[in-house]
């Protein structure tokens, strides 16, 4: 994110550190990424690290009239008693993040490339809440190069994520592993929108834009809805999927790439990685040959397609909630018309 948080106190980041045993002497904030925010911590013996405050919930009020229960016993490392404190969707968002966090640091026990975070020292726990709708966690802060979700990677770069995958592919999930249903998670947030654009909406400079871009497009992600909706069936055996495993989350250090940023990881199909890395047909058959299974070029299409109906129900919903002229807004704004002029034209996802 480029924008710091307006509803976080930095203040409180140095002595939550302190439960991971850091004592801060410098904290710069790191305008990467988009959706969660970082800094890089500096501790007094030298060591940096990097912080990942995740939002929980849209808004600070964004509670239900009924707190929903979390789904996972209580007393597990990443559900610390303090998130008692958060409010019903922010405290089943720490318990969902939680899992992933933990299936990261289970992965990284035998995966090399995994980049997990690190326990704090009172109990073990990867992620603590901070302020009413964040979750801090800190990771070890590697010296690499990244790059960008748009960037186009080279043949050689492709076959590195491929041999990658298909060896997450073929890792036993640990018990911790979220699902992640083929449905996309903002389906029915874009569906009530979509009845929703004959009144004014009112959250923030962007929203009346937002809503005569949603109202012009509304044939369209109708029919791209329907679209997918026939092309789902039964897929095949989920596996551990990263999620995201484009440039953007790849580093490389010393040779190796490296995968950062495993809040998406779950049990899916293959496709549901394997669309944002394969190009060519020697990019499949060399999945297939490391994997043992053939990817099926339906499934990679129907994810290509899941990815952008849901970028737009992600960009819909906040500016349909509060926001201002920042810059990522701007961001925002640039790919919610670049994705649906991409489906508009025919195509799933502009890449």
């Amino acid at each position: 994110m480029r924008d710091r948080p307006a509803d976080l106190d930095e203040s409180l980041l140095a002595p939550a550190l302190e439960a991971w045993g850091i004592k801060a002497v410098g904290l710069a904030y790191a305008p990467v990424g988009f959706g969660d925010h970082h800094w890089i911590a500096t501790g007094a013996d030298g060591r940096r690290w990097f912080l990942t405050a995740a939002t929980l919930s849209p808004e600070p009020d964004a509670v239900p009239s009924r707190e929903p229960e979390l789904p996972a016993p209580a007393g597990r490392p990443h559900e610390p008693r303090a998130a008692g404190d958060l409010g019903g969707v922010a405290r089943v968002a720490f318990g969902e993040l939680g899992r992933a966090l933990e299936t990261a640091a289970a992965l990284a026990a035998t995966l090399r490339f995994v980049v997990a975070p690190v326990p704090d020292l009172d109990g073990g726990a990867l992620l603590r809440p901070l302020a009413a709708r964040y979750a801090l966690s800190v990771f070890p802060f590697i010296d690499g190069v990244t790059g960008g979700f748009d960037d186009e990677p080279a043949e050689h770069d492709r076959a590195q994520v491929i041999d990658l995958l298909a060896e997450l592919h073929a890792t036993p999930p640990p018990p911790s592993t979220p699902s992640r249903p083929l449905q996309p998670p903002g389906r029915a947030a874009l569906e009530r929108a979509l009845t929703e654009t004959g009144r004014p909406w009112t959250g923030g400079p962007y929203a009346e834009r937002a809503r005569a871009l949603l109202d012009r497009h509304a044939g369209t992600l109708h029919a791209r809805l329907r679209h997918f909706d026939r092309g789902c069936r039964d897929l095949g055996p989920p596996v551990v999927t990263h999620g995201e495993p484009h440039p953007g989350n790849l580093l490389r250090h010393e040779g190796r790439c490296l995968l950062v940023d495993w809040d998406t990881v779950g049990l899916a199909v293959p496709e549901r990685d394997l669309w944002l890395v394969a190009r060519t047909p020697a990019d499949l058959a060399r999945y297939a040959a490391a994997g043992g299974r053939t990817p099926d070029p339906a499934a990679l299409a129907l994810y290509r397609l899941r990815w952008s109906l849901d970028d737009v129900a992600q960009y819909v919903a906040l500016f349909r909630g509060p926001h201002g002229h920042t810059r990522d807004a701007e961001l925002s704004w640039h790919f919610l018309t670049r994705t649906l002029d991409g489906l508009a034209a025919g195509g799933p996802c502009p890449r």
